[in-house]
């Protein structure tokens, strides 16, 4: 399948928010801690799902961070084995996909990220929006501006949101 292909089958679209988030974030977190207990991995829900009262992906985005000396080939098997997708690896990050099937989304579909521990301005963005209400109105009302051109791009959306995601992340860290 090309990429063309798989962004068709898998468009970008913003969901009102879903309280139930939260929970399938917890329990997929339970999940995760009990497949990666050998590893003492910090487990967070990150992403727009996670900021109350905005529209978002209906993608739950989870951040597992571990000591830098880990064993990713094995934390990659181990992943794989349980039946997520490993859609990216890095000498410091590893992402994993769930929920994805060949007739589209499933009703529950989780974005996993593995990152060292520290890397995860995510969480400072995260925690940014929820303290902040009307930033987070404004990233939504940039994201729903973003659909028409980037519905088949995700990567076009993800670089078109980077300069407010930087900007955020530079106010948090400047309070």
């Amino acid at each position: 399948m090309t990429l063309a292909e798989l962004w068709e089958l898998f468009p970008i679209v913003l969901a009102a928010y879903n309280p139930d988030w939260s929970e399938w974030a917890n329990e997929e977190i339970i999940n995760l801690s009990a497949l990666l207990k050998d590893y003492c991995p910090i487990i967070n829900h990150i992403g727009s799902t996670a900021i109350p009262n905005i529209q978002a992906k209906p993608i739950i985005d989870i951040l597992v961070e571990f000591n830098p000396d880990i064993d990713w080939v094995r934390i990659k098997e181990k992943m794989e084995t349980a039946g997520y997708i490993c859609m990216s690896v890095s000498n410091n990050r590893m992402s994993f996909n769930k929920g994805y099937t060949s007739a589209g989304y499933a009703d529950k579909v989780f974005h996993i990220h593995f990152h060292r521990i520290g890397d995860n301005d995510e969480i400072l963005f995260r925690d940014y929006l929820i303290a902040h209400p009307e930033v987070a109105e404004e990233y939504e009302l940039l994201k729903l501006s973003l659909i028409p051109k980037y519905k088949n791009d995700r990567d076009g959306y993800t670089e078109a949101k980077s300069e407010f995601v930087r900007r955020t992340i530079k106010q948090a860290l400047e309070q």
